[in-house]
């Protein structure tokens, strides 16, 4: 392709991205409510369109309407900026998440991942979800509020806490890969997941991911009963929203991650059985249907999120900086050691 077909792939891949990340965060809310309810015994929001389906337009609409408060003495552009800074990055992870391999469309082949075979993928990803912090930090310095400047240095300590488990649980996965290429990764499972050779590395890596976007039971960012709403207790109309969807944006994020790294990507669920015995349900043959099994275990590992959230009491501060340093940190530093092991041995 040239320089001109390139670009306006680019562009048009990266709008489409954009849209179903948006898409998917208000449907993502809708999802955690409905099973929420089902947990609790509860019917969940219903009544807005279809079985509540246009609930996500109807809180959108209401957030956009609603009066935005900046405090007198806050820092009015840090304040500005910090809800930008913790979406932002959300949204350009998926850059170099594989969501397919390639479709042929009027001649062309145009890939389906933005920028595919990036030898840096996984340092890629390591380095964005670090800086997404940035933002819930200034959130709460520019606040100038004593709840929301606790809020952020939380969120701060347990990123650094369990960031470092979660790389290291990353390293055991290169070690067994020898490479840092998301698509070979996902081209290596073609026969069995990662998630059987690397069980408690696929376990490290979706707990520290939890605590990475401060969700239950790692929610201590925003402790309600000690911290208001914690770093965003001062934000409100469609600075709040922004927020909002960070969050849920970043839970589909860690999801997408876990099924790169761990349950095939893209390719399709119990690989050796489809493609001897229904060989149309390959992805190798029917290259439409990776976006969808990736969507379909996307769902399901959201699905598990709200679980635990439904299921599980937050943690104690203290406690949950105890886990990160003194249980999940030497874990993911003796499996590492496994791993090498191991592979040393079958080499």
């Amino acid at each position: 392709m040239d320089l001109g077909t390139t670009l306006f792939t680019w562009i048009v891949q990266s709008l489409v991205l954009a849209f179903m990340l948006l898409t998917g965060f208000a449907y993502t809310t809708l999802l955690e409510r409905r099973v929420i309810a089902r947990f609790q015994s509860r019917i969940g929001p219903n009544r807005a369109g279809p079985q509540g389906l246009l609930q996500p337009l109807a809180d959108g609409i209401k957030l956009i309407f609603k009066e935005e408060l900046i405090p007198a003495r806050a820092d009015k552009w840090v304040f500005i900026l910090a809800p930008m800074m913790a979406a932002i990055p959300a949204i350009v992870v998926f850059a170099v998440i594989p969501l397919g391999g390639t479709l042929n469309v009027f001649g062309l082949e145009v890939p389906l991942t933005i920028a595919p075979h990036l030898n840096v993928g996984i340092l890629y990803v390591l380095a964005i979800t670090s800086i997404s912090v940035y933002g819930i930090v200034l959130a709460g310095w520019a606040s100038n509020s004593k709840y929301s400047m606790l809020g952020s240095l939380r969120s701060s300590a347990q990123m650094i806490s369990y960031e470092l488990a979660m790389g290291l649980s990353l390293v055991a996965l290169v070690v067994v890969t020898g490479t840092l290429d998301m698509n070979a990764i996902v081209d290596q499972q073609k026969q069995v997941w990662y998630f059987f050779l690397q069980p408690l590395g696929a376990i490290i890596f979706m707990i520290t991911a939890l605590a990475e976007v401060n969700r239950a039971p790692f929610d201590i960012p925003e402790a309600e009963q000690e911290l208001v709403s914690g770093y965003n207790t001062e934000y409100s109309g469609m600075k709040f929203a922004l927020f909002y969807m960070a969050e849920y944006i970043k839970m589909i994020v860690i999801s997408a991650l876990a099924v790169t790294f761990f349950f095939g990507g893209y390719r399709e669920p119990l690989p050796l059985f489809i493609t001897h015995a229904l060989p149309f349900l390959s992805v190798d043959n029917t290259p439409i249907l990776g976006p969808i099994y990736l969507a379909l275990k996307i769902i399901v590992l959201l699905i598990v999120q709200v679980w635990v959230r439904a299921t599980l009491p937050r943690f104690r501060y203290d406690r949950l900086m105890k886990f990160g340093w003194l249980v999940l940190l030497p874990l993911s530093l003796a499996w590492v050691m496994v791993t090498a092991v191991m592979v040393l041995l079958r080499g």
